[in-house]
């Protein structure tokens, strides 16, 4: 008589591994806070907020005179500060040109101007915008005082933007930190403090809610950048870390842009390729600006 052993059944399959959870990247603080916001429209609505909230800073014995062109904001994705400055100056090109952020981008890492998407000279920032925006573009040099100044000036008073690299302070505001936080942003317009008389009202009106200041019409006078009845100047600048409009004084910016010397040394050593040009951040940066002269009749 024989016995049948029975054989324990087989255990069952390993269940299929399932793959690791791959977080998103986690979000910049300044991304957050973007993102549950929207920016503000209109050539002046935000610009004439910002000057009330700092009404008793200036100096009422002046006339002072508002021009600005609005450009749409873009909050940054990695070290593209410079790309994104660009992008939103390639919005006041007229006649009106369409640029994807994409397009940008791919077309600075084809030059060999950027490895991650900085910007670390103003040469080649001058020679990507005028290959992806089709216009000219005016390299300043040698600081934004003096007649740079004047050039600026009269640039966003002609509603041109201007890129401008600065050291960015924890508040988005222009800083002196040696280049160790070297930024970009685009100045659309400009906001100046003129003796009485100097801008004829004929061409400016009153702000409703600010009777001293005036906004320049489109046809209004010509600059007076080139004489001496400039006795201060603001600009208005956007940058890709805020989808606000800042008002910063033209001498703090320049301040800031003429000590643009040197990398973040803990950024130089971490292992991240970056395209720094011979004699690096001083050398590609300080000191320096780009016009954009995005009118067809320039």
């Amino acid at each position: 008589m024989s016995v049948e052993c029975s054989l324990p059944p087989p255990p069952p399959p390993p269940a299929p591994r399932t793959p690791p959870q791959t977080s998103a990247p986690k979000k910049k603080l300044y991304q957050t806070i973007a993102s549950s916001r929207s920016a503000v429209e209109g050539d002046h609505t935000e610009a004439c907020l910002l000057i009330s909230q700092r009404e008793t800073s200036f100096r009422k014995d002046l006339q002072w005179i508002l021009v600005n062109t609005y450009v749409p904001s873009l909050i940054q994705d990695g070290p593209q500060c410079g790309l994104v400055a660009l992008w939103m100056a390639a919005h006041l090109r007229q006649p009106q040109l369409s640029v994807d952020m994409e397009t940008v981008v791919q077309t600075a890492l084809s030059r060999g101007y950027t490895a991650q998407g900085e910007m670390f000279s103003a040469d080649n920032m001058a020679l990507l915008a005028e290959e992806v925006c089709g216009c000219k573009a005016e390299l300043l040099s040698g600081g934004l005082s003096g007649n740079n100044a004047a050039a600026i000036i009269s640039h966003l008073w002609g509603r041109q933007p201007v890129l401008i690299p600065y050291d960015e302070d924890y508040n988005h505001e222009p800083c002196q930190r040696s280049g160790h936080r070297a930024h970009w942003a685009v100045a659309s317009g400009v906001l100046l403090g003129v003796d009485q008389g100097s801008v004829s009202k004929e061409h400016a009106q009153p702000d409703p809610s600010l009777p001293w200041l005036y906004l320049a019409a489109d046809s209004c006078s010509s600059c007076p950048a080139s004489s001496t009845a400039i006795k201060d100047a603001y600009i208005l600048a956007k940058q890709g870390k805020s989808l606000r409009y800042q008002l910063w004084s033209l001498d703090t910016v320049a301040q800031s842009n003429e000590q643009l010397r040197m990398m973040d040394p803990q950024r130089a050593s971490d292992g991240t390729k970056y395209v720094v040009p011979k004699g690096g951040l001083e050398a590609g940066l300080a000191g320096k600006a780009v016009l954009l002269h995005t009118r067809s009749t320039q």
